[in-house]
């Protein structure tokens, strides 16, 4: 296997070992990572995804400075649950894909699951009640 040659005359370097090399200069795109729209668009619309799960999360604070603080955490924890389907269903979805397919649902996921959870149970007067839970807390804290 010898090393190519260009049209100038020079060779490439060859790698000694299949060994990645000690200083990294550049990093892989996540995949997925591409535009969610073509380039001709301009660029907030390249970036849907983003700026939904976005939008969301900004109206899900909003909620809660408006003192509608359950509401609000709902709406933050859909809007991420949301950002999960949207890495599931669509090959390329711009600035929403950070680490691979699986880590960025995973994330999204879980976060958004949590965020709902806790803001059903939240006192006074939750609106779910897990029995479980209360076994928990008197074993640990109690």
């Amino acid at each position: 296997m010898g090393a190519e040659a260009h049209a100038d005359g020079a060779s490439e370097p060859q790698r000694s070992s299949r060994r990645f090399p000690t200083l990294t200069r550049d990093t892989a795109r996540p995949e997925g990572g591409g535009r969610a729209a073509s380039g001709g668009f301009p660029a907030p619309a390249r970036q849907w995804p983003l700026l939904s799960v976005m939008g969301g999360v900004a109206l899900g604070l909003l909620l809660v400075a408006l003192d509608a603080f359950r509401i609000g955490s709902i709406v933050i924890g859909l809007a991420l649950l949301g950002g999960a389907a949207l890495r599931w269903a669509l090959p390329s979805v711009g600035m929403l894909a950070v680490r691979s397919r699986f880590t960025d649902m995973a994330t999204y996921g879980g976060l958004g699951f949590v965020i709902v959870m806790l803001a059903l149970m939240v006192q006074p007067k939750p609106w779910i009640h897990i029995p479980f839970l209360d076994d928990i807390v008197h074993f640990t804290v109690r």
